[in-house]
């Protein structure tokens, strides 16, 4: 039985009406006793939500050093010069060759000191690490007649194509094992990378059509960091289109992007399935991009004709924050599908100088999302109520909106 006094006092009373001093709490005490619960609860929902959401912690905080290989030489001892004149391709294969023979025995590395190293494609081999001291380039010959033309391979679905032959890479891999790559992969850092190319500089994927449905397994837990990227024609990070696997719990921090096609960029389109969800893109430095932020629905193709029509993509709970760009043409261009809308679209604190080139600063369709501090005016799609206003923490980073 529980009664109630003027005195502001709890009695709780056992069995046949008896009451001990012990049974007593006061509303002060009660009501403190409460907040700690409720904070205690708190805490442990966002200790559990980051255990979800970051796995075993930061990916580019807790990597453990690379083991150290029983084997090593140094490219020095195979006639390699780092002037940047000297072709090395004979040096950097011998070494290869000779150090294919260290594979049953724990490995070897092959250590590259400061300097510029011209070279041809050479290819790698299993358990090696080819190691690269602070202040080394290797650089890829600019005579295109010194680079070996390979016979034409089968291809997957369609892509970029040209005519004939294709020029073989500066690096190749043949039959290489535990390779990790951005396709389908979990636990990821890529950090303190400068990279240019003619397409997209990095691509995240997981799986095409009813093949990587089928597979199921996602891209995820990924950290990128500290990269300086251009990518002439495409996007300097791009998501999908492949990514019927799932894309999730993604963070990109302190980028520098310039002189590039697209920013951030997240593509699919029907018959994908599959998700993009819970990515933070943070403290971005733009310059010189012709679309800044880019999410289509209409992107891609099929690897045959076996996908599911009804599969639809899912884009949700995609946070943009602290971003600066200057000369700008499109701030941003977001077309998702009227069968499955992009939701939750968080963008805050976003600054765009736009250039003379501008005549539409925002293309949206099929999108909605939430804006704070976003210059130029985002589209009306991009201001509505959305689940924005909560709480993400994604490998350490927390964004509010």
């Amino acid at each position: 039985m529980v009664n109630f006094f003027d005195d502001h006092t709890l009695l709780v009373q056992h069995g046949h009406g008896k009451s001990t001093a012990q049974s007593e709490l006061t509303f002060v005490d009660l009501t403190l006793l409460l907040l700690f619960l409720v904070a205690l609860l708190l805490l442990l929902l966002a200790w559990s939500n980051d255990a979800r959401v970051n796995g075993d912690g930061r990916q580019c905080e807790h990597n453990p050093a690379p083991k150290p290989r029983p084997h090593a030489v140094s490219i020095l001892e195979f006639g390699a010069v780092g002037d940047g004149k000297t072709l090395n391709t004979i040096a950097f294969q011998n070494a290869i060759f000779y150090l294919k023979s260290f594979a049953d025995k724990g490995g070897a590395q092959l250590y590259v000191p400061p300097g510029t190293w011209l070279t041809q494609s050479f290819n790698l081999t299993s358990h090696l690490t080819l190691f690269l001291e602070k202040g080394a380039n290797i650089l890829g010959s600019q005579d295109p007649f010194q680079w070996e033309v390979v016979d034409p391979l089968p291809s997957y679905g369609r892509g970029v194509e040209v005519p004939g032959g294709r020029y073989q890479s500066l690096i190749n891999g043949y039959m290489l094992r535990d390779v990790v790559i951005t396709d389908s992969s979990d636990h990821v850092c890529i950090e303190d990378c400068q990279i240019a190319t003619g397409y997209d500089a990095i691509s995240l994927k997981s799986g095409w059509d009813e093949y990587g449905i089928a597979y199921g397994r996602p891209t995820e837990n990924v950290h990128i960091r500290r990269v300086h990227l251009q990518a002439h024609s495409g996007s300097t990070i791009a998501f999908g289109s492949d990514m019927s696997g799932g894309i999730s719990n993604i963070l990109v921090e302190n980028a520098h992007i310039y002189n590039s096609d697209s920013g951030i960029e997240f593509r699919t389109m029907r018959g994908r399935g599959g998700y993009m969800k819970e990515i933070i893109v943070s403290d971005i430095e733009m310059e010189n991009i012709y679309t800044a932020i880019a999410a289509t629905g209409y992107c891609g193709s099929h690897p045959d004709d076996k996908f599911d029509p009804n599969a639809l993509p899912l884009l949700d709970h995609i946070i943009l924050q602290d971003m600066r760009g200057t000369n700008i043409t499109i701030a941003g261009n977001f077309a998702g599908l009227q069968e499955s809308p992009f939701t939750n679209i968080c963008l805050s604190n976003i600054t765009l100088s736009l250039n003379s080139l501008s005549s539409i600063t925002w293309k949206c369709s099929n999108v909605y999302g939430f804006s704070d501090s976003v210059l130029p005016k985002p589209c009306p799609d991009l201001e509505t109520l959305s689940n924005c206003l909560t709480l993400m923490s994604i490998n350490g980073k927390t964004a509010v909106m």
